[in-house]
């Protein structure tokens, strides 16, 4: 399975939003101070200016990196915001309340976390910044240079109406930002998917070359085993007349043959990229011969056994032959593996069952990555799996994994019926 994509926009955005949170601090203290100043209006303004220096202390700590293991940047950022709103919302207690026109910067916060941080954080920053302001209402001190709409008994209707507007401005921000950051985010994720994909292109295509290169090799020293083996036979069939020793080497001269035959496969397999032609044929037709023998038992649901396909059959077969071969060795010397096929829609699922000890969660993440195996060292080079899942991917099928530890694992290989029906003659 391909990685989590990185929280690349709240790490770009983290410098801004430090100078943001900075520039933020230092208003406040000019606001204060230019209100006693020049504009003679009394402000609580040690409260204040505490409260602008939690927000410059906690910025200090986000610049400097100071990390929690159980929070991701997106939740640091987000964390971050909140405690801003809630010193403006302390801020504008202590100045104002809702008269302060400085009440508008809590779009400022909804605006940056629909850009960066995920929608559920945005929704969650929208709603209590609407909160914060409605709570202004009821609590706050009053400053009458800012009161621009006169002191009624309960609530002020001007008032009310400005909350609601704050209400439908935030939902806008957050729907409409929230969008266009999502509709981002969906294109880095395609984008990853298909450096991904050119990843596993790029391996498998050197897997290619490397069996093409190995079949050259490898076939000056086993040609000297098949003629040493010969020269062996005749010796000991004309001189030494032991029929034992003879035996043995027919037999290495056989497997000398059957390597030989291999790697020839593989070099034509590296030079034809193209790729085995796609054949109509059936379920049945397509699982016959799989090998395995008494080990391995095939059931075909209703209807699977006659269902058309139109793929690979040489490439598809061996596919699943490797994948029996897998449930065979990670079951008991004497255990079974059970090949389920079923017809489903318009997919035809073919499931590979064994009773081994089973993957951990770790390792279902990881099968079918190249050179990862659970197999003991020596047994495997976790090629298989990896193969079959990028010929899965070529042929427009799929193949994934389920596995219950101590129990065993399931692979199933899901195929994309035909269309129309698969004639007699055509069943190979």
């Amino acid at each position: 399975m391909s990685p989590p994509i990185p929280e690349i926009a709240p790490l770009i955005a983290l410098p801004w939003i430090v100078r943001l949170r900075y520039g933020l601090a230092a208003a406040v203290a000019v606001l204060v101070g230019a209100a006693q100043l020049l504009l003679d209006i009394e402000l609580p303004w040690i409260p204040m200016l505490a409260l602008a220096g939690v927000i410059a202390a906690s910025n200090l700590l986000l610049q400097r990196g100071v990390r929690v293991p159980a929070l991701s940047n997106s939740s640091r950022v987000a964390l971050a915001f909140v405690l801003d709103l809630l010193c403006l919302t302390g801020l504008l207690m202590l100045s104002g309340g809702p008269s302060n026109p400085f009440s508008l910067l809590y779009l400022v916060h909804i605006t940056l976390s629909a850009t960066i941080l995920t929608k559920r954080w945005t929704w969650f920053l929208g709603i209590l910044a609407t909160l914060c302001f409605g709570l202004l209402f009821l609590v706050y001190r009053p400053v009458p240079a800012l009161e621009m709409h006169g002191h009624h008994q309960g609530w002020s209707l001007h008032l009310a109406g400005m909350w609601a507007a704050f209400a439908v401005a935030a939902f806008l921000v957050a729907l409409f930002s929230g969008k266009i950051s999502e509709l981002i985010r969906v294109h880095e994720e395609s984008l990853h998917a298909i450096q991904s994909e050119l990843a596993r292109k790029d391996r498998l295509a050197s897997l290619v070359t490397l069996a093409a290169g190995a079949a050259h090799e490898l076939g000056t020293p086993l040609g000297t085993i098949a003629v040493v083996a010969k020269d062996l036979e005749h010796y000991a069939t004309q001189y030494t007349r032991d029929a034992s020793l003879a035996e043995d080497c027919r037999l290495i001269r056989a497997e000398v043959d059957r390597c030989q035959a291999i790697l020839a496969e593989m070099s034509l397999r590296g030079a034809e990229p193209v790729g085995e032609a796609p054949a109509r044929t059936t379920a049945a037709g397509l699982l016959r011969d799989l090998g395995g023998g008494e080990r391995v038992s095939v059931e075909f649901d209703s209807g699977a056994r006659e269902a058309p396909l139109l793929v690979p059959c040489r490439a598809i077969r061996q596919a699943v032959s490797a994948l029996i071969k897998n449930g065979l060795e990670a079951s008991e010397p004497r255990g079974r593996v059970r090949l389920t096929v079923k017809r489903r829609d318009r997919q035809l699922s073919i499931e590979i069952a064994d009773h081994g000890h089973g993957m951990s969660a770790d390792e279902l993440r990881r099968v079918g990555e190249p050179f990862f195996t659970t197999k003991p060292p020596g047994q495997g080079m976790g090629l298989g799996v990896f193969l079959v899942r990028a010929l899965a991917e070529r042929v427009g099928a799929s193949l994934t994994y389920t596995s219950t530890p101590g129990t065993g694992t399931t692979a199933t290989l899901r195929l994309q019926l035909a269309e129309g029906e698969v004639h007699a003659g055509a069943r190979s």
